[in-house]
C-alpha cells in the first residue's frame, strides 16, 4: 500500500467570483454588483481561514463479487451498488481519499446565519463547498498523472452518500485510513467533521478510464458530480 498527502493554498484552486455566482444560479453577468463584492469579500477572507489538506492511500488487494455489485479492499466489504461497480470493476486497485477545507469556513457560516445574515452564511457554505471539491480535483490529478507513468489510468472519484453508496459506509473506508492526515472526525452517524470534507473511493488499472459521470442513471438532483457535469 502507498499513498500521498497534500496541503494546498487556497490559491491554488483559482476559484473566483464568476464560478462561485454560477453555482448560486446566476449566468455570467446577471449578478448585482453589490452580491459579486460580497462574494469577492468571503473568498478574499476564505484564503486566510482554510486548512486545505487531502491524501490518497492506494490498496492493491482488491476483489470484486459481480453478483453483490461489492468490492473488498484489505478486509472491508463495500456494497457500492451497481452504478459505481460498473465504473471500478475493471480496476487491479484502488485509492480511497479524504479531503477537506478544514472548520473554520463551515464555522464562519453558521456564524452568518445564527446573527441574521443569511445570504452571507450562505456564501461561506458555497465557497466552502467548492474549496474542497477544487482540492479533490487537485489531488485526483496528481493520482491520474502518476499512475500514468506506470501505464495506467483511473476512474472517476465516487463517494458514499452518492449513486445509491449509503453514507454509513463511510465507517468502513475510516478504518482502513486510521490516524488520517486531514484530521476528519466521523460521527456515529456517519458524517465528518469539518463538514466542508469529502470522502471516496477511485479505480486505478490499465482497462479503466476517468470518463463522463453517467448522471442520467442517478435519481440525486443535488449531487456534486452532477454540478459538476453540468
Amino acid at each position: 500500500m502507498s499513498g500521498k498527502t497534500f496541503q494546498f493554498d487556497f490559491k491554488d484552486l483559482n476559484l473566483n467570483v464568476p464560478q462561485i455566482e454560477s453555482v448560486i444560479g446566476y449566468k455570467k453577468g446577471e449578478s448585482h454588483e453589490t452580491f459579486s463584492e460580497l462574494v469577492a469579500e468571503v473568498l478574499l477572507e476564505a484564503e486566510t481561514i482554510c486548512e486545505i489538506k487531502a491524501e490518497y492511500r492506494i490498496f492493491n488487494q482488491i476483489t470484486f463479487n459481480d453478483i453483490e455489485k461489492t468490492v473488498t479492499l484489505k478486509d472491508q466489504v463495500f456494497d457500492i451498488r451497481k452504478i459505481i461497480y460498473g465504473q471500478i470493476k475493471k480496476s487491479d486497485s484502488a485509492a480511497l481519499f479524504l479531503c477537506t477545507a478544514g472548520e473554520e469556513i463551515g464555522i464562519r457560516s453558521k456564524k452568518e446565519m445564527k446573527e441574521g445574515d443569511l445570504l452571507k452564511g450562505y456564501i461561506y457554505d458555497v465557497v466552502g463547498s467548492e474549496t474542497v471539491e477544487a482540492a479533490a480535483d487537485l489531488m485526483h490529478n496528481d493520482l491520474e498523472k502518476n499512475m500514468s507513468n506506470s501505464g495506467e489510468g483511473v476512474t472517476n472519484c465516487f463517494s458514499p452518500g452518492y449513486c445509491g453508496w449509503l453514507v454509513a459506509e463511510q465507517h468502513k473506508l475510516f478504518r482502513l485510513m486510521p490516524d488520517n492526515f486531514c484530521g476528519i472526525r466521523l460521527t456515529p452517524s456517519a458524517l465528518m467533521d469539518p463538514i466542508k470534507s469529502v470522502s471516496g473511493i477511485i479505480g486505478i488499472g490499465e482497462n479503466v478510464k476517468r470518463a463522463p459521470y453517467t448522471c442520467n442513471l442517478c435519481v440525486m438532483k443535488d449531487c456534486i458530480y452532477r454540478r459538476a457535469k453540468i
